[in-house]
């Protein structure tokens, strides 16, 4: 169960509605049926699906507790627990891009997370990852399912890689399959080359309706009419691209929402070419902007060799998996 995006994150259920025809609104009936004949369904959350915690928010909204470590705790768990999950793994991601901004307040949460699902006799597994810098390359909806579609063919982004892998190899780990964690890292590698990753996703956009042509061939999806590049004026290592940030000029371009009730352009966003610790010279192609609104998509370019900073000196590359707990 997956929700929608609010603000500068994502929601993997409008990235899934960008794909023509596919439905996550269905009875929970379906659901269950649906994970018991294909072994998976991606669906929004439920409206009686821990609804207390509905009611909760409001209030932490209207009193301006959004970012109470407790609140959140209790909110991501009761969810979890009540979905039926007997065993959880959890990705807390860390950095600007992140609710928890630090890693020392992403392991306080963690703590308080791993509690509950003891109280609840649930065996819970947080895995800490970097967002310091947006993860692959690809920040919008059809943009970020054209990506996915990348990945599951073999072309998977070294920091996509290890986040599935670790975050994979822990679910087996608890699953009783295997306590072999790195085995477990080449098993899920492996059913992505074979293709079995690929074949599964097509099963999943087949069976809630969408339309399994455009991931047979991604030219399909909507383009969006201006793709501009991002030029570096200058040479060095790049040193910061702030995820917040980027984020938010891709909600400013119209791909995702402020307010729950906007609505959001499948088509645009931005492709982030070079990462934190890349080499880049004078002229080379830092990514590219996607819009429908010329003035919107030249004043984003801008905004990128902004959120883009460039050192003379040279940048390690970011640690993704930042603690297990």
């Amino acid at each position: 169960m997956s929700g929608r995006g609010l603000g500068f994150t994502g929601g993997t259920i409008d990235k899934l509605e960008s794909i023509p025809g596919f439905k996550t609104e269905l009875p929970v009936e379906k659901f269950i049926e649906d994970v018991k004949k294909i072994g998976i369904s991606i669906v929004g959350q439920t409206a009686n699906l821990a609804p207390a915690d509905k009611k909760i928010y409001a209030l932490r909204d209207t009193i301006n507790c959004v970012g109470n470590m407790s609140l959140i705790a209790s909110s991501i768990m009761s969810k979890k627990i009540a979905a039926g999950a007997n065993k959880i793994v959890l990705d807390v991601t860390v950095g600007n891009g992140a609710f928890m901004k630090t890693k020392e307040d992403a392991v306080k949460l963690a703590n308080i997370m791993k509690d509950i699902g003891k109280l609840a006799n649930r065996e819970t597994i947080c895995v800490l990852t970097n967002m310091s810098e947006p993860v692959g390359h690809a920040v919008g909806n059809s943009l970020e399912i054209i990506e996915v579609t990348e990945c599951l063919n073999g072309n998977i982004p070294q920091d996509i890689e290890e986040i599935v892998t670790t975050i994979g190899a822990y679910i087996i780990k608890l699953s009783g399959k295997s306590d072999d964690l790195e085995e477990n890292k080449k098993m899920i590698l492996e059913n992505l080359k074979n293709g079995k990753a690929y074949n599964k996703f097509i099963e999943l956009i087949k069976n809630q309706g969408g339309d399994i042509e455009y991931i047979y061939n991604t030219e399909k999806f909507e383009k969006a009419k201006f793709v501009l590049p991002i030029i570096a004026d200058k040479d060095g290592y790049v040193k910061e691209v702030d995820a917040e940030k980027v984020g938010n000029l891709s909600v400013n371009l119209g791909a995702g929402r402020l307010k729950k009730e906007d609505s959001i352009d499948m088509s645009v966003g931005i492709i982030v070419n070079k990462k934190i610790g890349d080499q880049v010279k004078t002229g080379d192609i830092l990514g590219y902007i996607y819009a429908n609104d010329e003035a919107k998509g030249k004043k984003a370019v801008e905004e990128m060799k902004e959120i883009y900073k460039i050192s003379n000196e040279i940048i390690e590359k970011e640690i993704i998996i930042l603690d297990v707990i």
